[in-house]
């Protein structure tokens, strides 16, 4: 019955694309650290709110006929809702005329009433997005070694969340596979959780509003970074008055520091999400210029 009712689910989420082409669940089994609990996840016009059972929307390119770099797209939405609309969707089109493959997570929110642990639910997820890309990669003729991470405000905290602490796999891998990002592109993203710098409803909906010091500096990426974190792009306005352009800054300095690739461009203006110029038409051409210049596009 279980193995039906799996196939049922999964033929249902097939049938409703939203203009991609695939959807599939993010977990064939259980669901890890799930409470049992009355699914109340609603969508209002692609903005998720009370998310429980995490998905990914596949976006192939038409063009098959080479080996092609993949991003995992966290969307944003202060860890209470998912923006997968603007900032999951949209973005994924544009990187498919690329010739990017693009995965948009939908990935569990944080909530005590369904999630065990609910601090690292959001990241089993964004592993779990990774193991899928990089277990499908021939299938989906996608290079195993250019399997990038991109996130937006609370998703950029996810991004870089995933491409700090990728040495612990919080997910069942028992095929080992790497749970590393191979690059980041860090949008206006959330970095730390330190009271000066953190955007608070992200802090208090991911790790609670009196969150133990240890659990702030763990979740505090500025400090996680290794040498071995994943080349990272970052962009963000200086004039953002929701998640402090000081994110990025730290995160770029941290980087440097353990002498790590890193490239970013800040505008004068733009504000957070980017609805005003500069940034608003002109962000995502940097990015692809980044990407070109690493040869993660041609």
């Amino acid at each position: 019955m279980k193995i039906i009712g799996f196939l049922f689910c999964l033929l249902f989420v097939l049938s409703f694309c939203a203009g991609a082409q695939t959807v599939i669940p993010l977990y064939e089994g259980a669901i890890p650290g799930e409470k049992q609990h009355e699914n109340k996840e609603h969508d209002d016009n692609g903005i998720y709110s009370f998310v429980s059972k995490p998905d990914l929307t596949i976006y192939l390119p038409e063009v098959e006929t080479k080996v092609k770099t993949a991003v995992v797209i966290c969307p944003g939405g202060g860890y209470h809702v998912v923006c997968a609309s603007y900032e999951g969707h949209k973005i994924a089109k544009e990187m498919n005329k690329k010739g990017v493959a693009a995965f948009v997570l939908k990935y569990r929110l944080p909530n005590d009433n369904t999630c065990e642990n609910k601090s690292i639910a959001p990241l089993q997820d964004a592993q779990q997005a990774i193991k899928i890309v990089r277990d499908n990669a021939e299938k989906w003729r996608i290079d195993p070694n250019q399997i990038g991470i991109m996130g937006f405000s609370a998703g950029g905290h996810l991004a870089a969340t995933a491409g700090t602490h990728f040495s612990r796999s919080y997910i069942e891998n028992k095929e080992e596979t790497s749970l590393r990002p191979d690059f980041m592109v860090l949008v206006y993203p959330v970095i730390s959780m330190q009271p000066e710098l953190t955007h608070g409803g992200s802090r208090d909906n991911l790790l609670g509003k009196n969150a133990s010091s240890e659990l702030l500096e763990l979740f505090s990426n500025e400090k996680q970074v290794t040498e071995n974190t994943p080349r990272t792009f970052l962009t963000h306005a200086q004039d953002d008055d929701v998640v402090s352009v000081e994110n990025s800054l730290r995160f770029y300095e941290a980087l440097k520091a353990k002498n790590v690739s890193a490239d970013m461009h800040l505008f004068s203006k733009g504000k957070h999400g980017y609805p005003l110029e500069p940034a608003a038409s002109n962000w995502l051409d940097y990015v692809f210029k980044w990407m070109k210049e690493q040869e993660l596009v041609d």
